[in-house]
């Protein structure tokens, strides 16, 4: 990887009784997400002890492109809909690779 690739962990909390609605809703983004200008993976994880737990692991050539990626049309419908399906809010964690 190189030293501008950027990698993003997002955690995802459903609320209880709303596991399954957010794991289809996340599935969705998949497909536009993975076809976008920079994006090099985006991995969708599902927690082993807990359903209603994801986590989506995520590299991308530029924080420039996952920042573009971040206000696109889909993610920001997800943001606004995950407020009434989400114990929490998204908890997104930035990383750079270390030469």
């Amino acid at each position: 990887m190189s030293e501008t690739t950027l990698t993003v962990v997002a955690r995802i909390k459903a609320k209880a009784g709303q596991e399954a609605r957010v794991r289809e809703e996340l599935r969705k983004l998949l497909a536009p997400t993975r076809a976008e200008q920079g994006c090099l993976n985006f991995d969708m994880h599902v927690s082993t002890e807990n359903p209603g737990e994801f986590l989506f692991y995520e590299n991308w050539t530029s924080e420039e492109l996952w920042r573009a990626h971040i206000n696109a049309p889909h993610i920001q419908a997800w943001l606004k809909l995950s407020e009434g399906l989400c114990a929490e809010p998204v908890a997104i964690s930035l990383w750079k690779p270390v030469a």
